[in-house]
C-alpha cells in the first residue's frame, strides 16, 4: 500500500476513534461508563461527579457522589449509594471489583454496578419510552445531575433525591395527594456518608411547617407558615444574601432558596450531630464559614417543646427564657425555679364553654394543630368558640403569598399547647387567640366565690385608707396643693449633646408625671389583653388615665440603647408640636422603668389598615390626605421646627391614624438632631427598616434629610398601590415595589399603579402626580431627591413641570421589612440581618 493511502486510512481511523464533537465533559451517554479515577465536570466548572473514598474507611469503600470542583477542600453535596458502597475485599488501594456508572439505552436509567454485575444503585425512571436518539445524564452547574431525553425533557434529577445538603435551586417539598416529599438525611459520621439518624423536611401531617427529626422524635420545628418568604443578609468576608422562598401550589408546597449575584458558594447542610447550618465558602482561609444554625438560634430554648406543655419560650426578653401562657402556672414550681421546664404548665382554673379568648400577638403557633379550610377570620373564630374543647385558634390570609386555591389558614387546637414561642410582632408570626378561664369581652370577670372572700376585706381596707387620708388632710392641707399640680420632670441625666455637638438640650419640661403603680393598675399589670403594639425598644399598651384613653409605651429593660432612645423621644416630642406628629402627654421614670404616655389614636397604624382586607376603607381622598399629612409632618421636622430632625425610621408602621383618619408620625427613638449648617452625618450603627432605608444609609451609614425623603417616597408608593414595598405576587416580573413602579413609569402606565380597590373612585391625575413624586423621592442619588418643601408644594398645588425621575438604582431589589438584627459584638466580623419579604 502506498504511503499516501496509508496516511489517509490512518487519518480516517483516528477520526473514528475520537469522541464525537457533541460529547461534552459534563455528561454521561450510553456506552461510555464512568469509572473510578474519572470525573464529569459541570459546564461552568462548579461541580464534579465521580467516585470518592472517605478517609479512614475500613475496609476501603467507594461512593458515587457530587462535590464542589473548584475549591481545595473536597465537600460532597450528594451521594448515590449511601447504603451500598463498593467495598474492597482485598488489601491495598486497588479494588478487586471496581464499580462503574452507566446510562442504559433501553430504560434511560443510571445504573451503578461492580464488575461482578452486582447492582449497587440505580435511578427510578419509569414510564418514559425511549425516544429517537440517546438520552444523556448531564451535570448542571447548580450541582444537579439530570437525565434528559433527546427532546430535553428531564426524566430524573438528583435534586429530587437530596442527601444531607440543601443547595440553591433545590426544593424541599411535600405533595398534598401522596404526602410524599424530600428530606435531607444526615451522614452517620463526619467521614461516613451512610444514613444518619437526623432528617429535615416538611411535616407530612400538617404540610405547613418544617421539622428536624432525630429518627421519629422532633427536635426542632419552624412553626406554621403564614404566607411569607424570607431574605437573610449575612456579612462575612464576602457579602451574602440568601432568599428563602416558600411556594404553595395545588399539587405541593415547597421551600427553595437562591443567592445574591456574585455570592460565594453557600449551602445548608444537616450535620451528623443534628445541626441545620448555613455555611459559605471563604476562599481566603480555604474553609467553610459558619453563618447560621436554624435549630440553635436561642440555645436550649430552640429545642422542640423545651418549655413543656402550655409553656412558651420568650425571645423578647434576653436571654430567652421559659414562661407559662396566660391562665397557666408551672406544673412544678420547684423544677421551674431550677431551670427544668419539661413538665410545662397547668391551668390555674378549668375552662368553661363561655370563656373568651385573649389575643397573643407575635407568637410562633404551637404544634399539633388542625387545619380548617375555607374559613374567613370570623368563621375561624366561630369554629373555635362553638367547640368547647377548642383551646386556641390562629388565622392567616395566604393571599399575599405565592399560592393558589384556598388562601385561608385557620388553625385550631384542643388539649395541651406544645412548642410555643413568643418572637415579637413581625411577618412570619401569628396572633394566637387563647381561651382563658374567666375571660369575657376583653376583661376578666370576677368569680363569685372570690368576691365573697375578698369583698369584706376590701371594704375594711378602703375605710381605713379613707380615715387615714382624712386625718392627713388636716395635718398637711397646706402642703397638698403643691402636689395637686402636675409634677415637673427634670431630665438631668439625659443629654443629646453628642447629636448637636454643642449645648445640652436636657432642659426642664412640664409633663404629666404618673406613678409607676398607677400605670401598672391601668394596664392590668401590662396584660397582653391591653397590648396594642410593639416598637423597636418597647411594648405599647392601651389604658385609661384620668378618664382619658392613652397609649403607654414601656421600654424594655434589656434594651441596650434604651436610655438614649427614651431621652430622644422625651426631648424631641416635647419640643415638637405639630398636628401630624403624635402628641406626648407624659412619662414615668422610676428605678429602671421608663414609660412614655402618648395620645391614643383610635385607628392604629397605617400598615395595619393598608395591607389587609380593611384597606377598602381607605378611599383615594383619605389616602391622598394621609400622604399630604405625612409630608407636612416631615417638612416640619426638617425645616419648620426649631430643630432639624432626621426621623430615620419613617414607615407605614410608624404612621398612626386618629379617629378621623388623620396621620401622625410616631416613634422618634431613632431620630437624630442636626445643626443648622449640618448637611449629613455618618454612623456605624445603621438602624431602621430595610426597604425604607435609602441606599446610602443602608450601605454606608450616611443619613440626612434626603434619607427621610427616600423613606417617604417608598411610603407614598405603598399608599398609592396598596402593595408592600417588598411584594412579589402582585408585581410579577419585578423584585419589589420600587422597581415595579419604575417599570410602569417607563411604559407610560403610571395611572395603572392605583390600588384596584380605589380605582373607580380615585382621581387618576392625582394618582399620577403622587406616583411621579414618589419616584423622584426614591432616586439613587440623594442630591436628585426633592426637599420636603417642594414635595408639599407639589402635592398641595399640583404641577405639570416636574422633572423626569432617574433610575432608582438596584438597591432595594431585595428589600425586607423586619428591623436589622446585628451581632451584639460590635467588632465581630459576622453580622446577621433576618428579614421577611412578604408579597401582597
Amino acid at each position: 500500500m502506498a504511503w499516501p493511502a496509508i496516511i489517509k486510512y490512518a487519518t480516517v481511523l483516528l477520526l473514528l476513534l475520537l469522541p464525537p464533537p457533541c460529547a461534552a465533559d459534563d455528561r454521561l451517554v450510553p456506552g461510555k461508563p464512568l469509572s473510578p479515577g474519572a470525573t464529569i465536570v459541570s459546564d461552568g466548572g462548579s461541580f464534579a461527579l465521580g467516585f470518592f473514598s472517605p478517609t479512614n474507611s475500613t475496609p476501603a469503600k467507594l461512593y458515587l457522589g457530587i462535590w464542589y470542583n473548584d475549591i481545595r477542600r473536597r465537600t460532597v453535596v450528594w451521594v448515590a449509594n449511601r447504603e451500598t458502597p463498593a467495598t474492597n475485599s482485598s488489601a491495598g488501594a486497588t479494588f478487586s471489583s471496581p464499580p462503574a456508572l452507566s446510562l442504559t439505552n433501553s430504560s434511560n436509567n443510571l445504573v451503578l454496578s461492580d464488575s461482578d454485575g452486582r447492582v449497587l444503585w440505580t435511578t427510578d425512571v419509569t414510564g418514559a419510552a425511549p425516544a429517537a436518539g440517546n438520552a444523556a445524564a448531564v451535570l448542571l452547574n447548580t450541582g444537579n445531575l439530570v437525565i434528559r431525553s433527546p427532546d430535553g425533557t428531564a426524566l430524573w434529577q438528583s435534586f429530587d433525591h437530596p442527601a444531607d445538603t440543601f443547595l440553591p435551586g433545590m426544593k424541599i417539598r411535600i405533595r398534598y395527594e401522596t404526602r410524599a416529599g424530600e428530606r435531607l438525611v444526615s451522614w452517620k459520621g463526619p467521614d461516613d456518608p451512610s444514613l444518619g439518624s437526623f432528617s429535615f423536611g416538611v411535616d407530612p401531617d400538617t404540610f405547613l411547617q418544617v421539622f428536624l427529626w432525630n429518627a421519629t422524635r422532633p427536635i426542632w420545628r419552624s412553626g406554621p407558615w403564614t404566607g411569607y418568604f424570607v431574605a437573610v443578609k449575612y456579612r462575612a468576608i464576602t457579602s451574602v444574601i440568601v432568599y428563602l422562598t416558600i411556594v404553595n401550589t395545588q399539587e405541593e408546597i415547597y421551600m427553595t432558596f437562591s443567592l445574591s449575584a456574585g455570592a460565594a458558594y453557600t449551602r445548608h447542610v444537616l450535620t451528623h450531630s443534628g445541626e441545620f447550618q448555613l455555611q459559605t465558602w471563604n476562599s481566603s482561609s480555604s474553609a467553610w464559614t459558619f453563618l447560621w444554625d436554624w435549630t440553635r438560634g436561642a440555645g436550649e430554648c430552640s429545642r422542640y417543646s423545651y418549655c413543656g406543655p402550655n409553656g412558651y419560650c420568650d425571645y423578647i426578653e434576653l436571654p430567652a427564657t421559659c414562661k407559662c401562657l396566660d391562665g397557666f402556672e408551672p406544673a412544678s414550681l420547684e423544677d421551674w425555679k431550677g431551670g427544668r421546664f419539661s413538665q410545662g404548665c397547668r391551668r390555674k382554673e378549668a375552662l368553661r364553654c363561655g370563656d373568651g379568648f385573649l389575643a397573643l400577638p407575635g407568637m410562633k403557633s404551637p404544634d399539633k394543630f388542625v387545619l380548617v379550610q375555607n374559613r374567613t377570620f370570623q368563621e375561624c373564630a366561630a369554629e373555635c368558640t362553638r367547640n368547647c374543647s377548642c383551646v386556641a385558634y390562629a388565622y392567616a390570609n395566604l393571599s399575599t403569598s405565592r399560592t393558589n386555591g384556598d388562601v385561608t389558614r385557620c388553625l385550631v387546637w384542643a388539649g395541651d399547647l406544645i412548642d410555643t414561642e413568643k418572637i415579637g410582632n413581625g411577618d412570619g408570626t401569628d396572633t394566637l387567640y387563647l381561651r382563658i378561664a374567666g375571660f369575657d369581652a376583653g376583661t376578666m370577670r370576677a368569680k363569685s366565690n372570690t368576691l365573697k372572700t375578698v369583698l369584706p376585706a376590701v371594704l375594711i381596707s378602703v375605710l381605713l385608707i379613707l380615715a387615714a387620708i382624712y386625718l392627713a388632710w388636716f395635718k398637711f392641707k397646706g402642703k397638698l396643693s403643691h402636689w395637686s399640680r402636675h409634677k415637673k420632670l427634670t431630665l438631668d441625666d439625659m443629654s443629646t449633646s453628642d447629636e448637636l455637638g454643642e449645648r445640652n438640650l436636657a432642659q426642664d419640661f412640664e409633663f404629666l408625671s404618673v406613678r409607676f403603680e398607677d400605670i401598672v393598675t391601668a394596664t392590668r399589670n401590662f396584660s397582653e389583653a391591653c397590648k396594642i403594639g410593639q416598637g423597636g425598644f418597647g411594648k405599647v399598651y392601651k389604658a385609661m388615665l384620668g378618664g382619658k384613653e392613652v397609649a403607654i409605651k414601656r421600654l424594655s429593660k434589656d434594651s441596650e440603647q434604651g436610655t438614649k432612645e427614651f431621652s430622644n423621644e422625651v426631648i424631641l416630642i416635647a419640643k415638637l408640636q405639630h398636628r401630624n406628629l403624635v402628641r406626648l402627654l407624659g412619662c414615668s421614670v422610676e428605678a429602671d422603668e421608663k414609660i412614655l404616655i402618648y395620645e391614643y389614636l383610635a385607628n392604629g397604624s397605617l400598615d395595619a389598615t393598608l395591607f389587609d382586607n380593611s384597606r377598602k376603607m381607605l378611599d383615594w381622598p383619605t389616602r391622598f390626605n394621609i400622604i399630604k399629612g405625612v409630608a407636612r409632618g416631615l417638612l416640619y421636622l426638617h425645616q419648620d421646627s426649631r430643630l432639624t430632625i432626621i426621623h430615620r425610621d419613617l414607615k407605614a408602621a410608624n404612621v398612626l391614624l386618629d379617629a378621623d383618619m388623620r396621620p401622625k408620625i410616631a416613634d422618634f427613638g431613632m431620630a437624630r438632631i442636626f445643626n443648622d449648617n449640618q448637611k449629613d452625618a455618618n454612623t456605624h450603627r445603621v438602624v431602621g427598616t430595610y426597604g425604607y432605608m435609602a441606599p446610602e444609609y443602608a450601605m454606608e451609614g450616611v443619613f440626612s434629610i434626603k434619607s427621610d425623603v427616600y423613606s417617604f417616597g417608598v411610603l407614598l408608593l405603598e399608599i398609592v398601590t396598596g402593595i408592600k414595598r417588598s411584594s412579589v405576587s402582585s408585581i410579577i416580573g419585578s423584585p419589589n415595589l420600587i422597581v415595579y413602579a419604575w417599570n410602569m413609569w417607563k411604559e407610560g402606565k403610571t395611572r395603572d399603579l392605583a390600588d384596584q380597590s380605589i380605582t373607580d373612585a380615585c382621581l387618576l391625575d392625582e394618582v399620577s402626580l403622587c406616583s411621579h413624586v414618589g419616584l423622584l423621592c426614591v432616586q439613587e442619588n440623594p442630591d436628585d431627591r426633592p426637599l420636603m418643601s417642594s414635595v408639599v408644594f407639589t402635592l398641595e398645588n399640583g404641577s405639570t413641570t416636574l422633572p423626569a425621575p432617574n433610575n432608582p438604582g438596584h438597591y432595594g431589589q431585595r428589600s425586607s421589612d423586619l428591623e436589622q438584627i446585628r451581632d451584639r459584638t460590635e467588632n465581630s466580623m459576622n453580622s446577621l440581618t433576618l428579614t421577611n419579604i412578604e408579597g401582597r
